[in-house]
C-alpha cells in the first residue's frame, strides 16, 4: 500500500496531525518535497512537537522515516530540530531515519539570497519565509548545488564548495553588493551541521523499492497544499516545488511505483500564510475571532495566518488536482463557537459568478460570495462517532463532502492524537 497525505488548499491544513495518526498503520513515512519553509504541529501523549524537516512518523519508534530526493535540506535547521525533538524523549538514529543521497543541501547563502531579494522587492515581495527555498531549487536546476551524498566523499567536498561559492559570489557581491561568501566558512558549516548526518545518508530509492517488495506500507507526506504547487497553485505566490500527490513517488525517489490512495487534508474553514490571492479572506472582528479560535499562527514562522470561511471553489479544485480517494476534515471543533458558519460558495469576477477556480488576473480580481450555515454552538471534542455529533455539525460535514465531490473518511474534533472520528 502506497498512500500520499496531501494538502487541499494553501497549506496549514493539519497534515502533520493526520500523518502522526495514520502512521500507526504504516511501516514507512517519507517526506518527498520542500524544506523547512513550513511546519507540521503534532500533539500526542509525549507533548507538542513542531516538525519542519523531519517526517511526522519520527514520533513513532517503530516507523522508518525517509527524507526523499525531492527535498531541500537546511542541515543547520535539521541539526537543531533533531536536538529539540530528542529533548522530548524521541529517539533519532540511522535505523529509523534515512536521508536520500540525492537530496539537495540548502546552504546559508541560499537564505541570504532569499532575504536580499525579498528586501529588493519591498512592496512587491512574494511573501517568502526567507528560508532559502526558491534560491536552492533554482540552483538545483542550474546543477550547482551540494547533495547529501557529497558528505560521503569529504576528499572532494572542499573543491566542490569552492567552485560553487566562486560562482555564487557573482550574484551575492556582484549583483546585490553584499560582502562575498567565504568558501572556508561554508566548509566549516558543512562540517559542523551536515557531517553528523553522514551515517543517515543512503540510497533511499533502493530502500523504498525493497520495502515495497516486502509488502511494507508506505506513507508519503507532503508539505503545503495544492494551491502552493509551483505549476497548479496561485503562481507566483507558490512554493518552488511540486506539492501534489502525483509527484510523491518521484520526489520520494521511486518513480516506478504507483500510489494506491491519495488522502487529502482539508480544514473546516480556510487559512493562508503569506502573500497572494486569498479570495475567501475574512477581515475585522469576524476574521480576528476565527484566527484566535483556531490558533492560526504559522508553525515555521509564527506569522498570523489570514483566515476565511470554508472555500468551496478552491477546495473542489484542490481535491481534483490531488486526485483524492478520500478526505480528512480537520479543526471542525474550532467552529463550535459560531451560531452561523460562513461558507464561500462561489466567486464573482467582473460581474460574473463562477464556480471553477480561476488563475492569473481573474483570480486576483475575484471576490467571494458568502452564505451562512447553521452552527452547533457546543463542544464536540468528546465525540467519537458521527452519531454522537450535533445534527448541524453532521450537516456541515456532509455539505463539504457533497460540494468537493469526495468522501470524508476522518473528522478531527480536537488537537490530541485520539480526538477524531473515523467515518468509514
Amino acid at each position: 500500500m502506497l498512500t500520499a497525505v496531501v494538502g487541499i488548499n494553501w497549506g496549514d491544513e493539519g497534515k502533520g496531525r493526520m500523518v502522526d495518526l495514520l502512521s500507526q498503520d504504516y511501516d514507512v513515512v517519507c517526506r518527498y518535497q520542500g524544506g523547512n519553509n513550513a511546519g507540521h504541529t503534532v500533539v500526542n501523549e509525549r507533548g507538542k512537537f513542531i516538525l519542519n524537516l523531519l517526517p511526522s512518523g519520527i514520533l513513532r519508534d517503530e516507523v522508518i522515516n525517509v527524507m526523499g530526493p525531492g527535498m531541500v535540506i537546511d542541515v543547520e535547521h535539521l541539526f537543531n530540530e533533531a536536538a529539540k525533538i530528542r529533548e522530548g524523549g524521541i529517539i533519532i538514529e540511522p535505523r529509523h531515519l534515512r536521508i536520500s543521497d540525492r537530496a539537495t543541501i540548502c546552504m546559508p547563502y541560499h537564505r541570504l539570497l532569499d532575504c536580499l531579494e525579498e528586501d529588493r522587492l519591498a512592496g512587491k515581495k512574494f511573501g517568502s519565509t526567507r528560508r532559502g527555498i526558491a534560491p536552492v531549487y533554482a540552483d538545483k536546476y542550474m546543477k550547482k548545488t551540494l547533495r547529501m551524498g557529497d558528505l560521503r566523499h569529504p576528499e572532494v567536498l572542499k573543491e566542490k564548495i569552492a567552485d560553487i561559492v566562486e560562482w555564487k559570489n557573482l550574484t551575492v557581491s556582484g549583483g546585490y553588493g553584499h560582502e562575498p561568501i567565504s568558501a572556508e566558512e561554508m566548509y566549516q558549516w558543512i562540517e559542523k551541521f551536515a557531517m553528523p548526518f553522514a551515517d543517515y545518508v543512503c540510497d533511499t530509492t533502493a530502500l523504498l523499492n525493497q520495502c515495497e517488495k516486502e509488502g511494507k506500507k508506505i506513507l508519503f507526506e507532503a508539505q503545503l497544499g495544492a494551491l502552493r504547487d509551483i505549476d497548479f497553485g496561485i503562481y507566483p505566490y507558490t512554493s518552488s516545488s511540486s506539492t501534489i500527490a502525483a509527484y510523491a513517488p518521484i520526489g520520494a525517489g521511486v518513480p516506478n511505483l504507483k500510489l494506491t490512495d491519495s488522502i487529502g487534508i482539508i480544514k473546516a474553514y480556510s487559512s493562508c500564510v503569506g502573500e497572494g490571492p486569498f479570495t475567501c479572506e475574512l477581515f475585522g472582528e469576524e476574521g480576528d475571532k476565527l484566527r484566535e479560535a483556531g490558533g492560526e499562527y504559522g508553525a515555521a514562522t509564527g506569522r498570523p495566518r489570514r483566515v476565511g470561511g470554508f472555500d468551496v471553489v478552491a477546495s473542489k479544485y484542490g481535491t481534483m488536482i490531488q486526485g483524492c480517494t478520500s478526505l480528512a476534515l480537520t479543526k471542525l471543533d474550532v467552529l463550535s463557537y459560531l451560531d452561523k458558519i460562513p461558507v464561500c460558495t462561489a466567486y464573482e469576477v467582473d460581474g460574473r459568478r463562477i464556480s471553477e477556480f480561476p488563475s492569473g488576473e481573474e483570480l486576483r480580481k475575484a471576490t467571494p460570495v458568502y452564505e451562512y450555515m447553521e452552527g452547533w454552538n457546543c463542544d464536540i471534542s468528546g465525540c467519537r462517532t458521527m452519531e454522537e455529533m450535533p445534527e448541524a455539525a453532521v450537516k456541515y460535514v456532509r455539505y463539504i463532502e457533497e460540494q468537493v465531490g469526495c468522501p470524508i473518511q476522518y473528522v478531527s474534533v480536537g488537537a490530541e492524537r485520539e480526538e477524531y472520528i473515523k467515518v468509514f
